[in-house]
């Protein structure tokens, strides 16, 4: 059976080699942004999903702030200049993307459904996964490469700080954005009778 969405989802892959070469104006990303999160699916319809889209400088912000915190962190020079040069290629794009889920409907959910509290949490990961995986599908639609970060929580209080986000959005990944500079590598796959089970 085909499918046009798993050819879109099959040209979703983590691009490295970022450029700002995007001919699409950042308020249509923002745009296409809102409306991807607001489609994908949030147990109780809860809406947990927050997304803080950023270019110019707040985006090379968030890099510097990933860049000097993990200064504090890589004792060893050599494998933080491996580090720098990762930051950078992020740095070298058009965009990022911050994805946090606001905690404080997920605090009220578990207080009025008490039966179902352990499971909120484990929910809105759900959601902000769905999330992140459709808006990186758009991005990939319209020509656009991204890869999905995860700085947190070592970034959270300076992310917080510098973008004055509130309190209760908990960061949980970062996906810079920017042109196509250099394919996705090749991606293997585990045998499908170690993933898939099909019982008639």
């Amino acid at each position: 059976m085909e499918s046009k969405l798993n050819e879109l989802l099959a040209k979703r892959r983590s691009i490295y080699a970022l450029g700002d070469q995007v001919n699409v104006q950042p308020e249509e990303i923002f745009d296409l942004v809102k409306t991807t999160v607001r489609n994908s699916p949030s147990a109780f319809n809860s809406q947990t999903v927050r997304a803080v889209v950023l270019f110019n400088q707040s985006s090379d912000k968030v890099w510097d702030i990933v860049e000097e915190t993990l200064q504090k962190i890589v004792k060893d020079p050599a494998a933080f200049q491996k580090t720098k040069k990762k930051i950078a290629s992020f740095r070298a794009g058009y965009g990022t993307i911050l994805y946090l889920t606001d905690t404080e409907t997920v605090h009220k959910l578990e207080k009025q459904f008490p039966s179902y509290a352990a499971n909120f949490g484990p929910w809105a990961e759900q959601a902000i996964g769905g999330a992140q995986q459709a808006v990186w599908a758009a991005l990939a639609e319209q020509g656009i490469g991204a890869s999905l970060q995860h700085y947190n929580p070592l970034i959270d209080d300076a992310i917080h700080e510098a973008f004055n986000l509130p309190a209760s959005w908990q960061l949980r990944a970062e996906m810079p954005f920017g042109s196509i500079e250099a394919p996705a590598g090749k991606k293997d796959y585990l045998a499908e009778s170690d993933v898939f089970k099909l019982i008639n």
